[in-house]
Order: C-alpha cells, then sequence, then structure tokens
C-alpha cells in the first residue's frame, strides 16, 4: 500500500532535522532490546520507527533510554520526533497519541513464601510495592492503590531486586518481564491474571500538530490491519503480547 499524499507534506514536521529521530524505551523487552553481542537495538518499536522512515523517504536515528519516563521526556521536549508509550492521562501533557498497536499484561511478583495469592490482595496495610518509576504501572497503581504503600525505583531491574532482597512484599511490572525473572531464579512467583493492560501506542510532541497525529494514527491502523505488528513480534519472539483491536 502506497503512503498517503500528506506524508510527503509533513516531512518537515516529522522530520525537521532531516531525519526522524526515534525514541525508543529498552525498559520494556516486548518493545525493544539492545543485542548483548553486537549492541544493535531491535524490537517491535524499532521496525515501525524504521518503517514510518522509509514510508517519509528520510533516515531514522534510534535515540534509546533505559526508562520509559525518560523516552517520553525525549519526545515532550522534542528531542526526538516520534516515540513509543504506553497510553496513560498523567502522560497526555505535550504529547499527542495514536490508538495503541499492542496490548501488554500487568502483573505482581511475590516472594514464594508469601500469603498473597491474588491481586485484589495486594492493596492493604503495611504491604510495599516496587515499581519503575514514571512506568505506566507506577502511573496506574499511584491512582488506584489505596492502602498499600507505592515504592520507585530507578528501572524494573532495581524494583525486582527490591523484592529479591527483602526490602519490598510486592513488585509490579510487565507480565513477560515477571516471568523471567521467576524463571532466572526460584523463591518468587507471578501471581495469577493481571491488575491492568496496558495499552502501547505511538506519539508526537503535541506542538506538531493534529495532522500530524492523523497520519500517524492512520499508519499505527494499517501496521495493525496489514499484519505488520504480529509479523514483528513472532520475528522477535515475543510472547505475553497481543496486537490491539482496531481504533
Amino acid at each position: 500500500m502506497t503512503q498517503q499524499p500528506t506524508a510527503s507534506a509533513l516531512v518537515s514536521v516529522f522530520a525537521p532535522g532531516g531525519s526522524l529521530r526515534a525514541s525508543i524505551n529498552l525498559g520494556n523487552p516486548i518493545l525493544a532490546h539492545r543485542d548483548p553481542a553486537s549492541g544493535e537495538v531491535a524490537g517491535v518499536s524499532v521496525d515501525l520507527a524504521r518503517e514510518f522512515g522509509r514510508r517519509l523517504g528520510v533516515p531514522v536515528e534510534l535515540v534509546a533510554f533505559e526508562r520509559a519516563a525518560l523516552s517520553v521526556d525525549a519526545v515532550r521536549a522534542e528531542r526526538a520526533d516520534i516515540g513509543f508509550f504506553a497510553v496513560d492521562p498523567a502522560r497526555g501533557d505535550g504529547l499527542r497519541f495514536t490508538a495503541p498497536y499492542v496490548l501488554i499484561e500487568g502483573s505482581y511478583l511475590v516472594p514464594d513464601p508469601s500469603e498473597v495469592s491474588e491481586n485484589d490482595q495486594v492493596d492493604t496495610e503495611g504491604t510495599r510495592i516496587s515499581v519503575g518509576a514514571g512506568s505506566a504501572y507506577d502511573l496506574f497503581l499511584t491512582r488506584e492503590i489505596r492502602r498499600a504503600e507505592i515504592v520507585r525505583l530507578e528501572g524494573a531491574p532495581r524494583a525486582l531486586a527490591a523484592l529479591r532482597a527483602g526490602e519490598v512484599d510486592v513488585a509490579a511490572g510487565i507480565r513477560q518481564l515477571l516471568e523471567a525473572e521467576a524463571a532466572r531464579a526460584g523463591g518468587v512467583r507471578v501471581l495469577p491474571g493481571r491488575f491492568m493492560v496496558i495499552q502501547q501506542a505511538m506519539g508526537v510532541p503535541y506542538g506538531r500538530g493534529a495532522a500530524a497525529q492523523e497520519l500517524l494514527a492512520s499508519f499505527v491502523e494499517e501496521m495493525k490491519a496489514g499484519g505488520f505488528v504480529a509479523d514483528s513480534l513472532k520475528r522477535h519472539g515475543i510472547e505475553g503480547a497481543s496486537v490491539a483491536p482496531a481504533a
């Protein structure tokens, strides 16, 4: 399918510096990761960024961050032209979002001896929940948790380490990441089900305008409908994520 005619008119809006700077969050392994051998960044968000740049006819510059909050800030401050974020009301200022392209589960990890067996048992007095500061699940739990204490740490690895060290009672995070942690070493388990669905979308700085948002949104819908997102997830061996339904 050919690119919509409006794309060429908006090249200067998306890539004012001549290249499309794509903010990539390495803190979410479902979306992107760095190859330990080559150091190259890869993943579904990288594939989408490169395809969008190809359609615009401009080179793509990947700007990688270890945490979601830093990736969001880069786009909001126009140090990047597009980004890949979990949709959340707390991130609305300074950004324009598309509909989601991928859905991811947010879950809890607890020590094996914990008496907690269900998600609705987590929000109790005296319970400490570690989260990656500024992550989608941090923003969600900040609104929803009423009795437990949220302990915000710099990135998911530190949040998981805090649970292992006995500094918190529960760790919240992306289900796939928690399952990998439980498989890596015993002593912890993932609670069944999920406490939220994380909607991963693309976004642009708010100042780029509604036309840019509409073009990016149209691109995302085409990538879902045509199988690009599904193929990318399969190619990168990603499980625990699903292609979002059409908007």
